[in-house]
């Protein structure tokens, strides 16, 4: 019997390892079907069918967070932009929904029920009049939050401004927006903000069937987000993402412009976020400056983190888990729960920096027994297998 000699200098086998081929499109297709039905049976099968109404509308209030955390995950995860404001862009989408159902709960050619106890204003301010359609107050729920991250984008991210001091500028533009709408009573509500919606498109909301509605409506478009994420991801603008975020001037080396890709991750995330806060109105019946401030951002953010915020799945799970620990713990700990939260954040990022995902994936390695070579060792072996 010959014995074959191993190479010294690259230590490995010449003869070309045996290894199981690759996963193809098809294959990642499937699997990513799968999941989405999976998904689609949970959310609209199995959630109405175990919840209570009150519960159900709870879970509502959840995917709406969830919406705000995928648009973070492609942000944050993807492209390393650690955005500490969405809360802005979640108050935008549900001040302009709010204002709409404001008006026409109110009637035509009446004033909100606010505006006429404070007795500041004589008539309806002119900003307010264009919301009184649905055909301009739906699209500026999105369009709005999309053109404010435009331009703070723009200014940004052309200015090379990265890192913790674009966390600090869109910290710093949540509390501008807090103080704004807080000093402007007579005309967002001040500190209580828009409350009492009534109706939704000619539903009453105190209605359990049409709450209901609400929910699948969020379940729907949660899911499509999902998907539109998930494309973004996976094609060649998710990859020059990527790209951007682990080195930033290699790309711009190649003739890549790294702050129009940063941009549009940017715009597309604070649309999400907008969607979101427009939902988040119909499903809870109320928006005001104590959602939409610097802790809520943080919160946003917090979810991401112990989901895992490189993954599709991962901010969505880590913020409906962090949401309901919210609710189920403040019950019992009112004066805690923040300190829990702190350090339930401090954990997972001292310990797991990639989230609860990244357990899948320390589970697999641990399966393989280390027998899995490192990258060295498999750059190596693919050279020695072209040459």
């Amino acid at each position: 019997m010959t014995t074959v000699a191993r190479d010294p200098a690259t230590d490995v086998d010449p003869t070309p390892p045996v290894e199981k081929p690759a996963a193809g499109p098809s294959r990642h297709r499937f699997r990513a079907a799968a999941g989405f039905a999976l998904g689609a049976a949970l959310l609209f099968a199995v959630a109405p069918l175990v919840l209570s109404d009150f519960r159900l509308s709870l879970l509502a209030k959840y995917l709406c967070v969830a919406m705000v955390a995928v648009g973070i995950g492609l942000a944050w995860g993807r492209g390393g932009m650690l955005a500490l404001g969405q809360g802005v862009f979640f108050g935008l989408g549900g001040y302009a929904m709010a204002m709409h159902l404001k008006l026409a709960d109110a009637g035509p050619g009446n004033m909100p029920d606010f505006m006429m106890l404070y007795g500041q204003l004589d008539e309806l301010p002119l900003w307010w009049r264009p919301f009184a359609s649905p055909w301009f107050a739906l699209p500026a729920t999105v369009l709005l939050p999309m053109a404010v991250a435009f331009v703070l984008g723009s200014l940004v991210f052309r200015r090379r401004v990265r890192g913790a001091y674009f966390a600090i500028l869109s910290q710093a533009l949540a509390a501008a927006m807090v103080i704004l709408l807080i000093g402007q009573q007579g005309t967002t509500g001040g500190t209580n903000g828009l409350t009492d919606i009534q109706g939704f498109f000619g539903y009453d909301l105190d209605d359990p069937v049409n709450q209901r509605m609400v929910y699948f409506i969020i379940a729907g478009i949660l899911l499509a987000l999902l998907a539109l994420t998930r494309h973004l991801m996976q094609s060649r603008y998710g990859e020059l993402l990527v790209a951007v975020r682990d080195g930033e001037e290699r790309v711009r080396f190649l003739g890549y412009d790294p702050a129009t890709v940063k941009l549009v991750a940017y715009v597309v995330a604070a649309g999400m976020a907008g969607l979101a806060g427009a939902l988040f109105v119909p499903a809870v019946g109320i928006i005001s400056p104590a959602l939409i401030g610097i802790v809520p951002s943080i919160e946003f953010v917090i979810g991401v983190a112990v989901g895992g915020r490189a993954t599709l799945l991962g901010p969505v799970l880590g913020a409906v888990a962090v949401a309901w620990a919210r609710t189920a713990l403040s019950e019992r700990f009112p004066g805690t729960w923040t300190y829990l939260q702190g350090l339930l954040f401090v954990v997972v990022v001292a310990f797991l920096p990639g989230g609860l995902a990244s357990l899948v994936g320390l589970a697999r390695r641990r399966t393989d027994g280390g027998r899995r070579p490192g990258p060295l060792v498999r750059l190596r072996r693919s050279r020695v297998e072209a040459g």
